[in-house]
């Protein structure tokens, strides 16, 4: 089959590598549709993947077109998305229900061979099966909808809570969409990009800025969540969470990003500082909210490429072009 193979860190080549066999309890899928994201970023640089060469693409949907002999409620021609996410099931953190913290962490297209490619090995555990009006082309969205999903579950439940949100980009804007839903009095958003700012203003929020500056805000924000992983927007967005208040740290940060924090803040106005890691147990909960029009990908997805220009795609999307760039093998 024809793959896009991230060889070495910052070199990625279209090659035919062998077909993937399923185990027992796998399915093969042919993707329809893979996403593009900061973590394919990362890997492309170097981190993330434990070895190259590697085949990435996590966000994936598609078809099934081979079973293993042991999947059950599950055939060849079934629609469904994929959760990335491969945990070992028997160390401290997964006994403790933390699977996205596995001592033992692999994913799909991270550690694994993954779905920029024309067939991809998933197990049956990890398949959502789509509703007949999804289409697979619009699902790779689920996958970064359920790590949205997974932020919002270590976020405190208050209704009319106020949000700032840095970042305008796909997560930002899923981020965007699950406030508005989540009861919040309103929802201010923070890029540098006009055009994302324009979409998010599409979605409804409450103020698109360059700078939190602009906003007025004298008690703070309540909620605080950095899309970004950028340290300059960290580092103002701390200083901005109200007393009493939350930040969440969503964007994944490079490994040497580092930004000082203030512990007497911390004390004096007791803040939380929290962070979400991917998904966990948030999966088939995006996949509802995904089915029943929580997105639309008209406004979500910007771009579609083939496989065989995955490389202009991820160059792009490093460029900060347009919001979800999605590959169709």
């Amino acid at each position: 089959m024809k793959a896009a193979v991230v060889v070495t860190p910052g070199t990625i080549e279209i090659l035919q590598v062998p077909d993937p066999a399923p185990g027992p309890g796998d399915v093969v899928v042919r993707p329809a549709a893979v996403g593009i994201c900061g973590t394919d970023l990362h890997i492309m640089d170097g981190e993330f993947a434990p070895a190259f060469p590697i085949i990435p693409g996590h966000e994936f949907a598609g078809e099934i077109v081979e079973v293993g002999s042991a999947v059950t409620g599950y055939a060849v021609g079934d629609r469904v998305a994929v959760d990335p996410s491969l945990y070992c099931g028997h160390c401290y953190q997964c006994k403790r229900a933390r699977g996205n913290q596995c001592e033992n962490w692999n994913a799909i297209g991270v550690s694994r061979s993954g779905a920029a490619a024309e067939f991809v090995v998933a197990p049956m555990a990890n398949l959502f099966r789509l509703p007949s009006h999804l289409a697979a082309r619009d699902a790779a969205l689920i996958e970064p909808l359920s790590c949205a999903v997974r932020g919002f579950d270590v976020l405190p439940r208050r209704m009319a809570d106020t949000f700032l949100i840095y970042g305008s980009g796909t997560m930002g804007l899923m981020m965007l969409e699950l406030a508005k839903r989540a009861g919040a009095a309103t929802v201010s958003m923070v890029d540098l990009n006009p055009e994302r700012l324009e979409t998010a203003k599409r979605l409804g929020c409450s103020a698109a800025v360059t700078n939190a500056e602009e906003l007025d805000a004298p008690h703070g924000w309540d909620v605080v969540i950095d899309c970004t992983g950028a340290a300059a927007a960290i580092r103002d967005g701390l200083r901005r969470v109200g007393r009493g208040g939350t930040f969440l740290q969503f964007g994944v940060s490079a490994y040497d990003a580092r930004v000082e924090i203030e512990p007497y803040e911390i004390y004096r106005r007791e803040l939380t500082i929290t962070g979400s890691m991917a998904v966990l147990h948030s999966f088939d909960r995006a996949g509802e909210l995904m089915a029943s029009g929580v997105l639309d990908p008209e406004v979500f997805v910007s771009h579609r490429f083939p496989l065989d220009r995955y490389a202009d795609a991820l160059a792009q999307f490093r460029a900060g072009v347009g919001r979800k760039t999605l590959i169709e093998p």
